[in-house]
């Protein structure tokens, strides 16, 4: 887990990647409560026995499902410290250049992208990138903001 405590540790740290979360599986459950929660029910998330005969042999992670796993993984890779609250300014960029079959793993990697000044605090460009294992492209790539206050 890397701290980063501050302005100067957060500038600092821009262009360095900050490392890697654990590998979380993704369960046919995980899927199958996303799509009763979102009703993104299409098939090649939810049913196994069509999704078998489809383009992927078996059901995907929706993509927004990859996406969302994002906070809790990237909990184990580094925090800021030295400010009085951070919150989720949005994202730039998203993009799924791969499935997540079930019963894949994933794991995310974190790089600071950009700092900028913003009215009493930091604008922190962050690019996340979810890894399925023994995956050659990426499952997904973000560009996220995090707007922290001083």
């Amino acid at each position: 887990m890397r701290v980063l405590n501050g302005v100067d540790e957060i500038r600092a740290a821009v262009g360095h990647h900050l490392g890697y979360s654990g590998y979380r599986t993704v369960t046919q459950k995980d899927i199958d409560t996303f799509a009763e929660l979102t009703g993104d029910d299409q098939w090649i998330h939810v049913d196994a026995e069509r999704a078998a005969q489809g383009p992927y042999g078996r059901t995907i992670a929706h993509g927004l499902l990859t996406l969302s796993l994002g906070p809790r993984l990237v909990r184990e890779i580094y925090r800021i410290e030295g400010m009085k609250m951070g919150v989720n300014y949005g994202y730039d960029r998203i993009r799924f250049p791969s499935p997540v079959p079930v019963d894949s793993k994933v794991r995310v990697g974190a790089e600071i992208e950009d700092v900028e000044d913003a009215s009493g605090g930091l604008l922190v460009r962050l690019r996340f990138t979810w890894e399925v294992e023994g995956a050659s492209k990426p499952a997904c790539v973000a560009s996220m903001l995090l707007r922290y206050v001083l």
